[in-house]
């Protein structure tokens, strides 16, 4: 198993809650009964006088409670990379920022692209993990691009979904043979939308704020040439298929069109992109060098309008640790990624706060789509539902002091920003996995 809750957890009672379901779009009053890893009965009548002897009872005062979010996109470290993070890092910053799921990457050293590295992964998850580890696997061998991986033993590894991590398949012909292989399985292919080729050595997007910095830039098109290739054979194939992170708004009309068309296609989007722009680079902010890179503020506000309509599907952290020899760099020089497990709700609720994005759809694209994309029982709030649940005060502010973040690395792209948004309990199959 993925995770191993804590032994004979004693049964748990939240009351005084806002309970926001997103896959409903529901919301009530009342409280929240947790018994064996299950949501045993939640709604106005759930209260403290009725609650079982030996519980643990908490009242929430007006904060929400809601589905445990999912994280589609993180990196995780092991193997091979602890230095930059491990699963006991990563997962405790999950459960600090209310993720009760991480959908792993496969960048690793060596590649989750053998059944014994799945297995490996899933053991230390089970072993030091706090939350939910979901190993992806590499869709090719290596993350080479060349020979397709053995998607069908990873899967039966426990791989959740087949990734090749920032590195998109240029061969047109290898991805369809993959998306085929994979539509045999129902397995669920994700795929970084970039052509290497024309991005070239491009460090951010380009436009005027790159010519004024001095900095090659990554024109939008190369996002949209390899999604319209993607799109193309996914109508081919019917494979399944997920685009890790959208960044460029002149790819909408082709999502939306395939959409319509009814192909079996969904979409991502990272906190950065929905919250960040190329202006925030100001002086060369090295934490803020992403790949996809940031785009302008028009752009970031359709990404947003088009996240509203739900066009984009889903939001992930894209938590990318760095250490300080790979980012205290010249823009140019430095690797690309940030950390965000911890603070990606908390940014997530800048678009609430604004009146842009409705909190139920903003926890949507967080809990209750990617498990809806995954298959999972996880991300609602119903009786039976496994108790992957958060509890958090919306409103609280704070400033993110790069110091107290629990991931290893402390890249984080909110260094000093004051958000709101304060994750006070986190609940992975009915154990209490992190209290603030």
């Amino acid at each position: 198993m993925p995770h191993a809750p804590a032994p004979a957890a004693p049964p748990l009672v939240l009351i005084n809650a806002r309970l926001i379901d997103p896959a409903s779009g529901s919301e009530t009053r009342g409280g929240l009964y947790i018994e064996y890893g299950r949501i045993r009965d939640l709604g106005p009548a759930v209260a403290a006088a009725g609650a079982p002897s030996g519980a643990r009872i908490v009242d929430c005062r007006g904060d929400v409670v809601a589905p445990g979010l999912i994280d589609m996109l993180a990196f995780v470290g092991e193997p091979g990379a602890e230095h930059r993070e491990t699963i006991a890092t990563a997962t405790l910053a999950a459960a600090a920022g209310g993720v009760t799921t991480i959908l792993a990457t496969p960048t690793t050293s060596p590649a989750v692209d053998d059944p014994a590295v799945v297995d490996f992964v899933l053991r230390r998850a089970r072993d030091t993990g706090r939350v939910r580890v979901l190993p992806m696997a590499a869709l090719t061998k290596g993350r080479e691009g060349r020979e397709i991986a053995e998607l069908g033993l990873l899967g039966q590894a426990g791989a959740a979904a087949f990734f090749d991590g920032p590195r998109a398949v240029a061969n047109a012909l290898v991805m369809r043979r993959a998306l085929a292989y994979a539509r045999d399985f129902d397995a669920l292919v994700v795929h970084f939308p970039q052509d290497a080729n024309l991005a070239g050595g491009g460090v951010m997007n380009e436009g005027e704020t790159a010519i004024r910095l001095g900095l090659s830039g990554v024109p939008a098109e190369a996002e949209t040439i390899m999604l319209d290739r993607d799109l193309r054979l996914v109508a081919l194939t019917r494979a399944r298929y997920h685009a890790a992170i959208v960044a460029a708004p002149v790819s909408l009309s082709a999502l939306r069109r395939a959409k319509a068309e009814g192909l079996p296609i969904s979409c991502g989007t990272s906190i950065n992109h929905l919250t960040l722009n190329e202006g925030d680079i100001g002086d060369y902010r090295s934490f803020l060098k992403l790949r996809p890179p940031l785009r302008g503020e028009e752009d970031r506000k359709l990404l947003v309008k088009a996240l509203a309509e739900g066009l984009i599907d889903v939001i992930v952290s894209d938590h990318d640790p760095q250490d300080v020899e790979t980012k205290r760099l010249p823009f140019a020089q430095a690797e690309f990624g940030a950390i965000g497990l911890e603070t990606m709700l908390a940014a997530g609720l800048r678009l609430v706060h604004s009146g842009d994005v409705a909190l139920p759809r903003l926890l949507a694209a967080m809990s209750s789509r990617p498990a809806e994309i995954l298959g999972l029982e996880q991300g609602r709030l119903k009786k039976g539902a496994p108790a992957d649940v958060i509890r958090f005060d919306p409103d609280e502010p704070f400033v993110v002091d790069p110091a107290k973040l629990h991931s290893r690395c402390r890249n984080t792209p909110f260094d000093g920003a004051l958000l709101q948004g304060v994750v006070k309990l986190t609940v992975v199959d009915g154990a209490v996995v992190w209290e603030g």
